[in-house]
């Protein structure tokens, strides 16, 4: 082989190395921004379900309270309507009134 031949070989390997190393720094550096991404989106996520469970909670609790305003309402006006009746009720035989 020539000097010249075995001059462009070692050129061509050289090259072909540095391309290699190249290539795996930038697939290393596209890893890399890739893991902070997921990171990110996990963090933002876990954020959103965090806020949409406290929005939840309130809701729920809100909803509770108002249903026993309304239980609490409806046991008063039922004494309410029953006390008349049972004033105006008849006495029964017996019965102190």
């Amino acid at each position: 082989m020539s000097l010249n031949k075995a001059l462009l070989a070692l050129a061509l390997a050289a090259a072909l190395t540095a391309c290699t190393k190249t290539d795996e720094a930038a697939t290393d550096a596209a890893a890399t921004d890739a893991a902070a991404t997921v990171d990110a989106a996990a963090t933002d996520a876990a954020a959103t379900v965090d806020a949409a469970a406290t929005d939840a909670a309130a809701t729920v609790d809100a909803a509770a309270t108002d249903a026993a305003a309304a239980v609490d309402g409806a046991a008063a006006d039922a004494k309410d309507a029953m006390a008349p009746a049972a004033d105006a009720a008849p006495a029964v035989e017996g019965e102190k009134k």
